[in-house]
């Protein structure tokens, strides 16, 4: 009798298991991305606001050339060390300046049927500087040109925080998309129902080509005049509607 009763105890576990890991094996679910009933309407929109650039950011280099690999090396040295000494007496932050390229390269010669020939060396040591003040940078750039700089590139003009413009984009994007989705809805003879789902497809945070900052004399009278305008911030989103 007690081995029956085990037996029976064992048969009926054994049939509760399978219903157990069943139900532990069954993934939550959320409503499909595709409603049973209606219409769906997904619509792409692009939020757009506008923010005053508060962060340039040049490449300034100093670009060396003699007989001999030394001599290059300790030229382009001295120049570039006058260069770092102008950013610090204008103020600029040593965090807002980093090393993004040094160089020593042989210069050659070539002729018809015959060999190159070195002639010389070039080094090249140039300097990735970040301006918080905008508006000096002008200012800067033709310092660093008196003092030695050969080189420069940009500016770039940049937004140093865009979170909140991003957001702005984002509530833009979304009141964009609901305009269109109650045009497609109204042209169908239907209504918007509600929001399926949002996702966020791409970004741009005010970034774009840099112009061309070109190198003149140090004894130039006029100084160089950076213009910040304004930069746009977007945010492109894809958003489907429930429509009936």
């Amino acid at each position: 009798m007690k081995t029956a009763s085990f037996l029976t105890i064992l048969a009926s576990a054994t049939a509760i298991l399978p219903a157990a890991a069943n139900a532990q094996a069954a993934p939550t679910t959320v409503e499909p991305m595709v409603p049973a009933a209606g219409t769906v309407l997904d619509v792409t929109a692009e939020g757009r606001t506008t923010r005053v650039p508060d962060l340039a950011t040049i490449r300034a280099g100093v670009v060396s050339q003699s007989p001999t690999a030394a001599a290059a090396l300790t030229d382009n040295a001295q120049r570039m060390a006058k260069v770092l000494d102008a950013l610090k007496r204008a103020g600029v932050a040593p965090r807002d300046v980093a090393t993004s390229n040094v160089q020593l390269s042989p210069q050659y010669r070539y002729a018809d049927n015959q060999p190159p020939v070195i002639t010389g060396y070039q080094a090249t040591n140039t300097v990735s500087i970040r301006f918080r003040d905008v508006a000096k940078s002008g200012t800067i750039l033709d310092a660093l040109v008196a003092q030695g700089a050969n080189q420069i590139d940009g500016p770039n003009l940049s937004i140093d925080k865009p979170d909140a413009a991003l957001d702005e984009a984002r509530a833009d994007a979304i009141a964009q998309a609901k305009r269109r989705a109650d045009l497609y809805a109204k042209a169908a003879g239907l209504r918007v129902s509600r929001i399926v789902s949002i996702a966020e497809s791409g970004q741009d945070t005010g970034g774009s080509p840099q112009p061309m900052f070109m190198a003149r004399a140090a004894m130039a009278k006029d100084s160089t005049q950076i213009a910040p305008g304004e930069k746009d911030v977007t945010v492109t989103l894809s958003v489907r509607f429930l429509l009936n």
